[in-house]
């Protein structure tokens, strides 16, 4: 029976964008939030900003991955079109030069020959952009799949500390309401965001939750320094 392992690498492109962008709609959501409440602004006028952060925290987590990924893409093009180049002017040098990084990789010198040989003639450019440069199907940039994934996730984040703002009328209430909902989400957030990536639940949800602590009290903390100014 042929042995399979379940590896999750295919996962790190869109799970990095959708987790990074679910963490950061509740992060910066909440924060917002809470800053606006903590200075007793009106139920309103938290509503008001908790929705503006949304629509513009969404909209600037889908273009800043699109852009900085689309950039990424753009290097991988232009070494791929260069070493195109390589194997259209002298095939034998680029021969050499794949089997030198397989001699270097434990190969002996003539192996490392013949499986040079063998996968240029089924794809040459396939083996130099997946040996040499780094570049494979499965970790290649994907600036749309990026762009769609951290976007929607922040609209999913930013929906959990916006929702309970409208649930919570009480003003006196909202501040800890929203601070507490949010960071049972945000470990949960860590722990699936682990779980899925293979690591330890535990260290995933901790690690979240302390950053999103750090972000909500600093902020609330702020607004409390206006309300008492005013």
């Amino acid at each position: 029976m042929l042995h399979q392992e379940q590896h999750r690498t295919h996962r790190t492109g869109w799970l990095r964008a959708a987790v990074l962008g679910a963490n950061d709609g509740i992060v910066s959501t909440a924060s917002l939030l809470l800053g606006v409440g903590a200075a007793n602004a009106t139920h309103r006028s938290v509503l008001i900003a908790g929705v503006s952060g949304l629509v513009a925290g969404a909209m600037a987590m889908a273009a800043g991955d699109y852009v900085s990924v689309s950039s990424q893409a753009d290097t991988e093009q232009a070494d791929l079109a260069l070493e195109s180049e390589g194997l259209d002017a002298d095939e034998e040098a680029e021969r050499e030069e794949l089997a030198a990084i397989y001699v270097t990789r434990g190969l002996e010198m003539e192996l490392a020959k013949e499986v040079a040989t063998q996968l240029m003639t089924h794809d040459a450019l396939g083996a130099h952009a997946r040996d040499e440069l780094g570049i494979s199907e499965t970790l290649k940039a994907r600036p749309s799949q990026a762009a769609l994934a951290s976007g929607a996730s922040f609209t999913v984040g930013a929906a959990i500390p916006l929702l309970t703002a409208v649930v919570v009328p009480n003003t006196s209430l909202l501040v800890p309401c929203i601070g507490a909902v949010s960071l049972t989400f945000l470990a949960l957030l860590g722990g699936l965001a682990a779980r899925v990536g293979g690591a330890r639940v535990t260290v995933g949800a901790i690690r979240v939750l302390l950053w999103g602590a750090v972000a909500m009290g600093t902020t609330a903390g702020i607004g409390s320094l206006f309300r008492s100014s005013t």
